[in-house]
C-alpha cells in the first residue's frame, strides 16, 4: 500500500499500557480525524510517528516499507512533519530564519544563503496561499499568522505526511475558516493529513475518515456522512455526552472586582494591558475573548498578584489590592485557575495530595502549629478526588501521572473547596476532551449559581459565549467591546481582530 500506515502499535511504559495493538494509515491527498480523549493514547501514537518513542512492539511503513526511527530527524527525512500544538518558533528571529533553522542553506565558503532563504519561503507561500512575509519578525505576527510559519517550516523539508495538533485551538472563527482551507490545499496537493483535535465540528467539516481512540485502543472509524457531534463525543468518552452548557439568566448582585485604568507591561516592558476598565459582580460570568497574546495573560496575572501594575487599581470587594501578594489576594476569598496547569497551577514531582493542599497546608486543620496534620491532609484530599471525580488510582500518585482533564479537575477542586467570592479562571479548557470540558463547565455555572463573581479567559470562542453571562474583547491591550448573550460569533470575531467591536465597555 502506498501511504503512511501504522500497524499493531502497542506502547508499554511501566504500569501503564498508553497504545494496545492501534492501527491507522493515512494515504496521500487524505485528511484522517484523530480523536480521543485526554490518556486516550493519541499523543503517544503521534510520538511513536516523529520518531520521539521506539513502539514496544508493532510496524510504522511508508509505501509498504517498514521505518525505524531514533528520532525526529528520521521522521522528517521520511517525509514526516509536524506542527505542535505550542508552537516551536524562535520570536525573535524572521520568518525565513525560522524556516531553515536546522536545515540552512549556504553558499561558498559556509555563508549562510539569506536570498535562498527568502525565495523558499515566499515559493511554499505562494504555493499554498499562506500569505507570509520572509522578513517579518515572528513575535510581532498574529498566532494565526505564526501557526503558517510552521506549516511552512514542514513544508520545507518536504514532508509527504503532516500531523497537525489541535491546530485551531488558538484561532480566531475568521482564521479557522482560513486555516481549513489551507488544510484543504495541502489535501489538493497529495499531502496526507492526520488531524488531532477536541472540535467535533471541525473534524466532521474537515475530515474525509474519522479515527476514534478510547483507553488506548482504536474504537471505531466512521465518515463524516455516517455521524454527528453527540455520536462522536459517544465514540470518544463511552457514554453520552451533553455538548451544551444549561444555565439559567445571571442574577448578578454586587460589584465583586473592580478594574479601574489598569496599565501593565509584559515582559519586554511593553503595554500588554493599555487602560483597561470593567466590574464582574456576584452571580454572573464575565468572559474574556481574545485572539492569544493580546493582554488577558498579563491581566489576570495583575488580578491575582502575579505581575505589577503600572498604572490603575484593581478592587476586590471594595479594597484596592493592586499591589497585595498572590497569598495575600487568595486570603481575600480569591480562586485562580491559570492558564498552563503544569507551568503555575500544579507541582508534576508532587502527588495529588500535595498539590490539593498547596493552598491550605499552612492553615488550620491541616496546619497544627508548627506541624501538619497529614491526616488531614489526606481526608481532604480523599474527599476532594471523589466529589470532583478524579480519576486517579490513589490520591498518593504523582499528579504528573494523570491525564488533563484529571490534572485539571485537581486545581478546580483545590482553588473552589472554600468560600470563594471572585473565580478567576483562565483558558479553563485548554487541550481537555469533551468529557472534561462537560464536568469543567458545570462546576463554573454552579458556582456562579452559588453568588460566586466568575471571570474567564478564553481563546476558544465558542467557550466564552457558552459560559459568559456578559462578554468583553481584548486587542492590542485595551477593551475594544462589549456583549451580551446576543452577539454573534462573527460579530465577537471581527471585534477580536480589530475590526468591529460592540458597545464601547
Amino acid at each position: 500500500m502506498t501511504g503512511l500506515q501504522l500497524t499493531g502499535i502497542t506502547k508499554r511504559f511501566p504500569g501503564v499500557l498508553a497504545n494496545d495493538e492501534v492501527d491507522l494509515s493515512v494515504s496521500a491527498g487524505e485528511i484522517v480525524a484523530l480523536l480521543g480523549e485526554n490518556g486516550a493514547g493519541k499523543t503517544t501514537l503521534m510520538n511513536i510517528l516523529y520518531g520521539l518513542y521506539s513502539p514496544t512492539s508493532g510496524q510504522v511503513l511508508i509505501d509498504g516499507e517498514e521505518r525505524h526511527f531514533t528520532g525526529p530527524g528520521d521522521a522528517i527525512a521520511a517525509g514526516i512533519g509536524m506542527v505542535h500544538q505550542h508552537f516551536m518558533l524562535v520570536p525573535v528571529f524572521t520568518v525565513a530564519e525560522n524556516v531553515i533553522l536546522g536545515a540552512e542553506p549556504t553558499k561558498s565558503l559556509g555563508r549562510l544563503d539569506h536570498r535562498k532563504a527568502r525565495q523558499t519561503v515566499t515559493d511554499i507561500s505562494a504555493r499554498y496561499r499562506l500569505d507570509v512575509d520572509p522578513d517579518a519578525i515572528v513575535e510581532n505576527l498574529p498566532v494565526g499568522i505564526q501557526q503558517r510559519v510552521e506549516i511552512i517550516k514542514v513544508l520545507a523539508r518536504e514532508a509527504r505526511f503532516l500531523v497537525l495538533d489541535e491546530p485551531t485551538s488558538v484561532l480566531t472563527p475568521a482564521e479557522v475558516e482560513s486555516f481549513i482551507e489551507i488544510v484543504k490545499g495541502l489535501k489538493a496537493d497529495g499531502k496526507g493529513v492526520v488531524f488531532i483535535s477536541h472540535k467535533l465540528g471541525e473534524a466532521l467539516e474537515i475530515a474525509d475518515r474519522i479515527v476514534i481512540m478510547r483507553r488506548g485502543k482504536t474504537v471505531a472509524e466512521v465518515k463524516p456522512s455516517e455521524v454527528d457531534e453527540e455520536r462522536l463525543a459517544e465514540l470518544m468518552v463511552g457514554r453520552p455526552v451533553d455538548l451544551e452548557v444549561h444555565k439559567e439568566p445571571a442574577q448578578p448582585g454586587d460589584v465583586v472586582l473592580s478594574v479601574e485604568d489598569l496599565v501593565v507591561l509584559d515582559h519586554r516592558n511593553r503595554r500588554a494591558v493599555d487602560g483597561v476598565t470593567f466590574q464582574v459582580r456576584a452571580g454572573e460570568i464575565v468572559g474574556v475573548a481574545g485572539v492569544q497574546g493580546n493582554g488577558q495573560t498579563e491581566l489576570v496575572e495583575s488580578i491575582t498578584g502575579l505581575r505589577p501594575s503600572l498604572d490603575g487599581t484593581v478592587g476586590i470587594l471594595g479594597a484596592d489590592v493592586t499591589t497585595l501578594s498572590p497569598r495575600q489576594i487568595h486570603s481575600r476569598n480569591v480562586a485562580h485557575v491559570p492558564e498552563n496547569r503544569q507551568e503555575s497551577g500544579l507541582v508534576l514531582p508532587f502527588t495529588v495530595t500535595e498539590n490539593i493542599i498547596l493552598n491550605s497546608y499552612y492553615e488550620p486543620p491541616i496546619s497544627k502549629g508548627i506541624q501538619m496534620d497529614w491526616g488531614e491532609a489526606q481526608k481532604r484530599a480523599g474527599r476532594l478526588v471523589k466529589e470532583y471525580d478524579v480519576r486517579t488510582p490513589s490520591p498518593d500518585v504523582l499528579v504528573s501521572t494523570l491525564s488533563g482533564g484529571n490534572q485539571q479537575k485537581v486545581i478546580v477542586a483545590r482553588e473552589v473547596d472554600r468560600d470563594v467570592k471572585l473565580l478567576v479562571a483562565s483558558q479553563p479548557t485548554r487541550g481537555l476532551d469533551v468529557g472534561s470540558i462537560e464536568y469543567i463547565h458545570a462546576r463554573i455555572v454552579e458556582e456562579r449559581d452559588q453568588g460566586v463573581a466568575v471571570l474567564i479567559v478564553s481563546s476558544e470562542l465558542e467557550e466564552v459565549m457558552a459560559l459568559s453571562d456578559r462578554i468583553l474583547v481584548m486587542f492590542e491591550g485595551k477593551i475594544v467591546g462589549e456583549f451580551d448573550e446576543s452577539a454573534t460569533a462573527t460579530e465577537i470575531g471581527l471585534a477580536m481582530l480589530g475590526e468591529a467591536g460592540g458597545d464601547p465597555a
